[in-house]
Order: structure tokens, then sequence, then C-alpha cells
């Protein structure tokens, strides 16, 4: 006689049915590991093991990633003759795939007499975790009766291998769309910087009468975030509102982020305050915001209220920090934070906290500083390294340095114009026109031409407008250049003289 206690119930002599119910209610429980207990106590009592008991048993491995028990697993579903179980064959198939063991999981795949669309799906899977998309699509046109478990997983394969060509082609052909399947492709977009693409794509969705899970909102708000559409923003948020969304650590960062970077940090703070659980995304957000806004001091007690939250910052954040530092010129202060990042956090600083700091030290005038910092660099300094040092030595006319930083630029970006142009416009304002005819004649000899000038975009009515330097390529470029050319007639009634002492 034995007995069986969990979950406040004991049962006297439970068979293997019992066993069964409480391996798979664990697993649903997400409490895998006790499931695994049972099993072994199961085992125990001399019980034997169905074809359920495995199915359950295997997916629990996978849950947890241990390979070992579920290889043990896998001998004893061969032991008691359960190998041609469609269910176990099936979880063999996921439970390999998951691990990114593709050989194993397309043996067990090609061992079954029968498939369901669960089995294709993590074939499928298998070969587009491991980068084999065109495995992957080879399994995906032999299977059948195609799913949108199937349908969503080769394109999502696609997605993660960055072939936004090849994902949107499928998805166009995609008989039936459920929530995942735009979801997957909305993100695609937000992902490879089509942000405009994502709220169009979003907008379709809603008109067919999908209706967007949570994931779906986050992804879109943050778009609308990189483009800095406030009014769509708001739209989202009030969408948000009216479907009842939760709004959980995901979409309250979006929102965060979103109404910081359209530059009300109000609203950002707002919701951040609402939120009832935040998590590390959450405090980046608004430390980054108050950052960005010049509120350098109210950022760094921000970082040490969520340091006091016992809440572990990662490199991310801490970016943020040394930019907030960086706009507000606090050197010792960046400085003891920089130094923190290793010696409390034990985060190695990377590029970007580097450049932080370079640019803050060139700020203040500090570029002998900042020129011994980048050559105790633990990594190779790059382009924006090099950059940030030009710009200080640029803005505190220092050429003895500006001629080491371009001479690590020609090197790492031999074809851009703009470190030689600034060098140029330094050596035009210290009189040294014989230096500004000897780069002009290097960039020639090097074939170094002016790159196209930058865009920007503002919102205006829902409607997005991007404008290059000098272009006419807006519809009402006409009125645009007359309405500037009031506003420049204006400035110099008040006395405005522009500066032409650098040279393009």
């Amino acid at each position: 006689m034995c007995e069986l206690e969990g979950g406040g119930i004991m049962v006297h002599n439970p068979n293997v049915f019992v066993y069964n119910a409480i391996i798979g209610a664990f697993l649903n429980l997400f409490r895998p590991l006790e499931g695994l207990r049972y099993y072994v106590d199961m085992l125990r009592n001399g019980l034997t093991p169905t074809s359920y008991t495995f199915s359950a048993l295997i997916k629990s491995c996978r849950v947890l990633s241990v390979v070992g028990f579920g290889e043990t697993v896998h001998g004893q579903v061969l032991k008691n003759g359960l190998a041609l179980h469609v269910h176990v064959q099936t979880s063999l198939v996921d439970f390999y795939s998951s691990l990114g063991k593709v050989i194993q999981s397309r043996k067990m795949f090609d061992e079954m007499t029968e498939r369901d669309g669960f089995a294709w799906s993590s074939m499928i899977s298998a070969y587009a975790r491991a980068g084999d998309l065109d495995s992957a699509r080879s399994v995906f046109d032999e299977m059948p009766e195609k799913n949108n478990a199937s349908w969503n997983t080769i394109i999502h394969g696609y997605v993660e291998a960055g072939n936004v060509e090849s994902a949107d082609e499928l998805f166009q052909i995609m008989p039936k769309r459920d929530v995942i399947s735009w979801t997957t492709m909305i993100n695609c977009y937000s992902k490879h910087k089509l942000y405009r693409e994502a709220l169009e794509l979003f907008d379709e969705m809603k008109r067919t009468g999908t209706r967007p899970d949570g994931v779906t909102m986050a992804t879109v708000i943050s778009a609308c975030a990189h483009l800095g559409v406030l009014e769509q923003g708001k739209e989202m948020h009030l969408y948000v509102m009216q479907n009842r969304f939760k709004i959980d650590v995901h979409i309250g960062s979006a929102l965060i982020d979103m109404y910081a970077k359209c530059g009300v940090l109000e609203r950002a703070l707002v919701v951040f305050y609402k939120l009832e659980d935040k998590n590390l995304f959450c405090w980046s957000s608004v430390i980054d915001g108050l950052a960005v806004h010049g509120y350098a001091e109210e950022a760094l007690a921000m970082f040490d209220k969520m340091d006091k939250e016992k809440i572990e910052p990662n490199r991310v954040i801490f970016v943020s920090v040394l930019a907030a530092c960086t706009h507000a010129g606090l050197v010792e202060e960046g400085n003891r934070r920089f130094l923190e990042m290793t010696s409390k956090y034990s985060i190695l600083p990377e590029i970007e906290h580097y450049g932080c700091m370079v640019d803050l030290l060139c700020r203040v005038g500090l570029i002998e500083e900042a020129l011994v910092l980048i050559r105790s660099m633990r990594l190779q300094p790059n382009s924006v390294i090099w950059g940030a040092l030009l710009g200080g030595c640029k803005l505190h006319k220092n050429l003895d340095i500006a001629r080491v930083a371009v001479d690590r630029l020609m090197i790492l970006e031999t074809d851009s114009s703009g470190y030689f142009t600034l060098l140029i416009n330094m050596y035009a304002e210290a009189n040294r026109w014989a230096d500004v005819a000897r780069i002009r004649a290097m960039m020639k000899e090097r074939g170094v031409e002016k790159i196209l000038p930058g865009s920007s975009w503002i919102e205006v009515e829902k409607k997005m407008h991007q404008f290059a330097a000098c272009d006419n390529y807006h519809p009402a470029s006409q009125e645009i250049y007359l309405v500037l050319d009031v506003l420049d007639s204006q400035l110099k009634l008040i006395g405005y003289a522009p500066d032409f002492d650098f040279v393009m």
C-alpha cells in the first residue's frame, strides 16, 4: 500500500491514471519539475507508464531544457515499446527541436508513420532555429495540409533570418491569418525599421476584424515612438484603454518610451507611476526619457530609486545614465557611475558607454583626458568614438588632437566625407588655407565625395512628411520656401546675422 500526497489531497494506492493527471496538471501550472518528481515516485511504486505519461513528461523536459533527463525518458519510451505512438513521437520531435538538436529531431520525424500539424511545425521550427531556411521551406512545401501554426513558424523563421521579402511574400499568400500571423509581420517591419509599414499593416489588421493582443499593441506603440508620431501614439493608447487591455510592463514601457520620444515627458511619467508592476524595461524607458529631456538629476535619482528596489540594471540602462551625465556636463558623477558599472554591478563597458564618456569629457573641454580614455579602452575604438573626439576638438579648437582623430577615421571610414569636411572647417577657422587645400586635394585623390544629405520628417494631420536640405520633392515645396523667405526677412529685421565662418 502506498500514498500520494499533493495539493492538499492524499490518494491511497494511486494508479497510473492518477499519476498521469498529476504530471499533466503540474505541466499546465508551469511547475514541470514537480511533475518529473512524481514520475520518479511512480516508477518507485512499480507502475508502468503509458503513452500519455511520456507525452506530458517529454513536454516537461522541453520546458525545463533538461537534455539528460529527456534522453533518459526517450530511452524508457523505447524500452516500453511506445516509440510508434504519434503523440509521443510528436513530443520527441518538439523536444529535440527546442534544444537545437536538428539531426535527432529529423530522425524522429522520419520515423513517424503518421504526422500531425504540430509535428510538421516542430520540424520546420527546428530548421528555422538552426538558420537552415532552405530545409525549413522544403518541409513546409512538403506539408500536405498546412495549418496556421506552420505558416506562422516559417514566416517567423524568415523574420528572424532578416529576410523581410520572403516573410512578406508568404504572408501575402497565407489563406487565413490569425493574430500571431499579423503580429509576426508587424514585428518584422518594426524590427527592420519599416515603422510606417508596421502601422499601415496594423490598420489593415483592424479592418479585417482581427483583435490584436498585448504583444501587437506594444509593437505598434513602439513603432509610433520611433517615428515620433504623437497623434497616432495617442490613438494607440486610447485603443488600449477602450478595448480594456491590461497595461502590463510591455505595453507600459512602450507607452513611456513613445511619450518621451514624442516630447511629452509628463504623460510618460504618468504612465510610469500608474503601472502596478515595473520591470527593468519600464525603469529604463523613464530614465532614458528624463535623460534625453535634460533632467539629469531626476534621471540619476530615478536610477538610485530603481537600485533601492533591488532591480538589477543592465548595460542599456547605463547608457541612459551616462547620457544624462553627458547632457548636464556632470563629469565627476559620470566618472563615478562609469566606474561603478564594473565595480558594483559587474557590467563591462561597451562601445556605447565609452562613447558617452568621450562625449562627456569633450563637451567640457577635457580633450586630452578623452584621448587617454580612448587609448585605454578594452575594445577597439570605432568611428563613433573617434567622431565624438573630433566633434569635441571642433568645439574647443584643438587641431592637434583633431588630426589624430581624422587619421584614425581615414582608416575606419575611407569613403566618408563628413570628417574631412569638419577638419577643413577647423583649418579655415584658424586661417590655415594651405592645410585646407591639402585636405581637399587628398579627398580628390582618394575619390571621397560628399554624401547625400540626411533627411528629417514631421507629422501633420496624421501624415508623415519627409524633407532633405534644399530638396524640391515635397508637393508643397514652393509654399514652404516662401514661408522660409518670410522668416529669413523677419530674422534680418531683428538683427540676426548668419555665421559663415565655416566652409562646406
